[in-house]
């Protein structure tokens, strides 16, 4: 697989556990020679929330109200996103979904005429992206028997089954790095190791 990789990080606390797996993401993907876009998307400062005209959904018109925006940095990432072939979300579980400022992303990115098109309501999505790998990356402080159990692991099926199919069904590799709050720095540092054979082998072909 070819082509440049978009990797969002999405934590709030510079010199988080979630930064040093960025670090180590963007060092593997240089080192495989895939150009890296990053995003941290706290430190850009990405306005998360909708405005009423990218909500204006509905009739004939509505692709062009979506793809239509006057934040520079919201088409920058749109068109990043279309041009890639890989994307790469590292994020913390925060109640079973991503932090506000992904799923503002999500919102704000992932819209009809950039991401993809629906032919009628309720319909497939066609995608419109070229994304062919996907790589979530989640901290965890929930044991995986107490998730799966209560919870049903809902952060996958956001990243698996809800969101792949509009990013035109790219293979998807997800990794769930836990109990983090009681890692020490021999299992941190086996994390970060584990992350970077995983992007190797997913993007390492050239």
């Amino acid at each position: 697989m070819s082509g440049p990789v978009v990797v969002l990080l999405a934590h709030p606390r510079p010199g988080s556990f979630n930064h040093a797996l960025a670090d180590r993401v963007r060092d593997a993907l240089a080192g495989a020679g895939r150009p890296v876009w990053f995003h941290d998307l706290y430190a850009e400062g990405f306005d998360p929330v909708l405005t009423a005209e990218e909500a204006y959904t509905s009739g004939t018109r509505a692709e062009e109200f979506l793809a239509a925006t006057p934040d520079p940095l919201v088409r920058r990432h749109r068109d990043e996103l279309r041009d890639a072939t890989g994307l790469v979300a590292i994020h913390p579980n925060w109640w079973g979904k991503p932090p506000a400022i992904l799923a503002g992303w999500l919102d704000r990115i992932l819209v009809p005429g950039v991401a993809y098109r629906l032919d009628d309501a309720g319909g497939a999505p066609e995608s419109l992206l070229g994304l062919r790998r996907l790589l979530v990356v989640n901290t965890s402080d929930t044991t995986e028997e107490r998730e799966r159990t209560l919870f049903g692991d809902p952060l996958d099926a956001i990243w698996r089954r809800c969101l792949a199919p509009y990013l035109g069904e790219p293979a998807v590799s997800r990794m769930v790095l836990r109990v983090v709050a009681d890692a020490g720095e021999h299992r941190r540092a086996g994390w970060l190791d584990d992350v970077e054979a995983e992007v190797r082998r997913l993007f390492g072909d050239r």
